[in-house]
């Protein structure tokens, strides 16, 4: 195993292999389909084990022992259900549309994360914007003071709290001014980590998902409020929910921190680099299955190749480790635990240098291409 201290762009440094993305292909082989019936199945199944969960909590004959861990099992459910968000926004445009409009039914509106919050997870995984001012889920925090790791797992504390606000007050202020409309997308409408970021402006054909996207949470706010002040709801439920959301939110941003290793400067990043500043958690353990669902613990090879679906990533990965030389770059994206790679962050931001230098150039040959597909029509 590593040393907590030998930082990954040693580890590829040590790296003498070249990278075919033709070779990685033909090695993960038919792969790419995504199985609507695992889709379903999963979501359906996660959706109903976690709202039951979560309506249980709330029963006081069960005794507070078994509520704790009813509220413990239904934010891991509505966490995982949560979390197909990201699956749709890599899915093919003209497939699953139906499985869009129930996901935002179901989760993306109650939940106040409808699938158009997360449309700019694509500059993510473009090349030429991934690491830079254009990638909203990406900051240098290996370079930055431990304080910015602090402030960001804080922020799990207001978000929800924020998420009201932006779809309970401002979405009705977008619809008196266009100028209103403009500052609320740009600055109020993404899932990102970099507070700076700003969105592009929408298509009309985009604008038009989005509406009905935010009318839904909007009436589901107001409707759930009304029903707490006319004592259809215990006031808990306002607590339970807003506890619920802080503990979702909490478990996305660790898992968010280790999904990468933020060794860039906000410049522009080589294939590779982008690829070894990700990183996999191949150890198929009940925990890694807990904290990074839906695939999310193959997060580096969902950077190779963002269009294989969640169910399929592991037996990839397998071929991969299975036929890759045993110096491919592909390799040092392993890591074996959560705890190692926050670790490992938590010292890197820690150092006085905290300058660690990108990976030297890896020749890469040029066969590479965009991997990603924009969703189309009603996400």
């Amino acid at each position: 195993m590593q040393s907590l201290t030998k930082s990954p762009a040693e580890l590829l440094a040590a790296t003498s292999g070249r990278f075919s993305m033709a070779e990685a292909r033909r090695i993960v082989g038919n792969q790419f389909r995504p199985r609507a019936a695992i889709y379903w199945t999963d979501l359906l199944a996660t959706w109903v084990i976690g709202i039951a969960a979560y309506r249980m909590v709330r029963e006081e004959w069960l005794g507070w022992p078994l509520r704790a861990g009813l509220f413990v099992l239904s934010c891991l459910m509505i966490y995982r259900a949560g979390l197909f968000i990201h699956e749709l926004v890599h899915l093919p445009g003209d497939k699953f549309r139906s499985f869009r409009v129930v996901w935002n039914l179901l989760c993306g509106i109650p939940f106040l994360i409808p699938s158009f919050v997360y449309y700019t997870h694509l500059d993510h995984h473009r090349r030429r914007h991934y690491g830079t001012k254009n990638d909203g889920e990406y900051l240098p925090l290996a370079h930055r003071s431990r304080w910015w790791i602090v402030g960001y797992l804080a922020q799990s504390l207001i978000i929800p709290a924020l998420a009201i606000v932006r779809f309970g007050i401002l979405t009705p202020l977008t619809w008196l001014h266009p100028s209103i409309r403009t500052w609320v997308h740009r600055h109020a409408s993404s899932m990102v980590i970099d507070p700076m970021y700003l969105r592009p402006l929408p298509t009309e054909r985009v604008l038009r998902t989005i509406r009905w996207q935010e009318v839904g949470c909007f009436l589901f706010i107001w409707t759930f409020a009304v029903l707490v002040l006319i004592g259809r709801q215990p006031v808990f439920a306002l607590y339970q929910a807003y506890a619920t959301g802080v503990v979702v939110v909490t478990i996305n941003a660790i898992r968010t921190l280790s999904a990468h290793r933020w060794l860039g400067q906000g410049e522009d990043m080589t294939f590779l680099e982008q690829l070894v500043d990700s990183v996999n958690y191949p150890a198929h353990t009940w925990w890694n299955v807990v904290w990074a669902p839906v695939g999310l613990r193959f997060h580096a090879l969902h950077h190779l190749f963002p269009s294989i679906p969640y169910h399929a990533l592991a037996q990839a990965h397998r071929r991969l480790m299975a036929e890759l030389p045993a110096d491919s770059p592909y390799r040092v994206t392993e890591s074996p635990s959560l705890r190692y790679e926050l670790g490992s962050l938590w010292k890197r931001a820690g150092s006085k240098s905290a300058r660690l230098a990108m990976p030297r150039r890896v020749p890469v040959r040029e066969e590479l291409e965009d991997e990603f597909h924009m969703p189309m029509g009603v996400a």
